[in-house]
């Protein structure tokens, strides 16, 4: 299960450089320019055995007129109203403005746990500054860098101890669960009405709802599966709502629960970069992937036009382009049951473990006609593979100089495992140690 931890605050506090410090890489741009992250970003981390996902938003901006500031509000409003953790950031060089005391009576308003943080707090001179904050009201309070990384460790305890333990379900692991994701109106509920057979409305307004995704058992026609349903989790008319950034922490959610993705776009519109955010998202975790184009009855065709259509698909999505696509349209009914079959054989596909004997005898003759390059004139010796005991298939490659394996001859190796053995629509990895 997913919890979504939202950095939000007004203007050039440091979310992005506090963003980048939690999930641990440089992702979000650092720039001293206010407004400059205009997107969310995207990324996870782990502490204390928590698993989460970190909401970079962009800065928050009462009354302006500029359009990306009113964007933002927006945005953040819709991050505290999904995630499970806010951090507040704000900042002890400019002490507390209108803005934050506003921010502030936002959030106090919200029944969410809130943990109001105190940045470029790096001297004993800026840690008696910093009390000030208590005044704000909240229960916990934490004083931190973002650039130095002082105070991060205790805000991440206090992060892993407000999220929940992780749901045990009564779901049976063993049956296949595939969630729909994509960006709205591509079909993704017709779909699965269509499969379910009837008309579903899972939308209610009872106090505590949950909004987590909501699995439904399907046992039909010799299929088994739990279909994970994100379509229509809330009215639109309860939130000021802004549908790409909602439909991304949506596919966040069901991309955790799921073992395989069908990836949903629309045929007339193509695969735009919103799908390559969602796609990352599904590659990242490790989960089966199947791109499905609907509304593919709307096209005029020609003889070649599917499969120039997928070729352009997969020039974007390079370098995992391994997928399986699948054109269909919902309202027609068009080869809807194909794309359960597609994603249950993703499914199994996910599972696949290979035989240490029939991978060494396949992958070792591959790297004996295609060796490795040198490394300073010595040459690079892999002597034996073997598939890590993981959820995805995972290998490792066991060698005389692990760190000095080009990027360039990790892909060939997963492009030949892929090329020999069923593995497509799963995202694998590659691994090399020493011998």
């Amino acid at each position: 299960m997913s919890f979504v931890v939202a950095i939000v605050g007004r203007p050039n506090v440091g979310k992005s450089t506090l963003f980048n410090r939690l999930i641990g890489e440089r992702k979000a741009i650092v720039d001293d320019i206010s407004g400059v992250t205009r997107d969310r970003i995207y990324g996870f981390s782990d502490w204390n055995g928590k698993h989460f996902t970190v909401v970079d938003t962009g800065g928050y901006v009462k009354g302006s007129k500029d359009i990306f500031e009113e964007e933002i509000r927006r945005q953040v409003q819709i991050a505290i109203d999904e995630a499970a953790v806010i951090v507040f950031l704000t900042d002890v060089t400019t002490g507390i403005t209108d803005l934050d005391e506003e921010i502030a009576r936002m959030l106090r308003k919200n029944p969410k746990k809130v943990i109001l943080a105190v940045n470029k707090v790096d001297n004993s001179q800026r840690q008696l500054m910093a009390n000030e904050f208590y005044s704000l009201g909240f229960q916990e309070n934490v004083f931190l860098s973002g650039i130095t990384g002082s105070g991060t460790g205790e805000l991440l305890d206090l992060i892993a101890d407000y999220l929940p333990d992780d749901v045990k379900t009564d779901l049976n692991e063993d049956i296949p669960k595939i969630a729909i994701v994509g960006q709205p109106n591509v079909g993704k509920s017709s779909m699965t009405n269509v499969l379910l057979g009837e008309d579903r409305n899972i939308v209610t307004d009872k106090p505590g709802t949950t909004r987590d995704s909501i699995h439904t058992e399907y046992n039909k026609f010799g299929h088994h599966f739990y279909l994970i349903d994100t379509a229509g989790i809330r009215k639109k008319s309860k939130v000021h709502e802004d549908l790409e950034f909602y439909s991304v922490i949506r596919a966040v959610k069901a991309i955790e629960d799921a073992d395989v993705c069908i990836l949903m776009l629309d045929a007339s519109v193509g695969l735009e970069s919103q799908d390559l955010t969602i796609l990352g998202l599904i590659q990242k975790r490790k989960k089966g992937i199947v791109v499905v184009v609907n509304k593919w009855d709307l096209i005029s065709k020609e003889t070649n036009t599917a499969r120039d259509f997928e070729k352009r698909l997969k020039e974007k999505m390079a370098p995992f382009n391994d997928v399986p696509v699948l054109f269909t349209s919902v309202m027609e009914k068009q080869r809807i049951f194909k794309t359960v079959e597609l994603a249950l054989e993703v499914f199994n596909n996910r599972r696949t473990k290979i035989p240490t004997s029939k991978l060494n005898d396949i992958m070792l003759d591959v790297i004996e006609k295609n060796p490795a390059p040198n490394h300073r004139g010595k040459q690079i010796k892999i002597k034996y593979v073997v598939q890590l005991p993981l959820y995805y298939p995972a290998f490792v490659f066991y060698c005389n100089y692990p760190d000095h394996v080009k990027d360039s001859y990790r892909n060939f190796l997963e492009n030949q495992l892929r090329k020999n053995f069923p593995l497509s629509g799963v995202s694998i990895s590659v691994f090399f140690r020493e011998k």
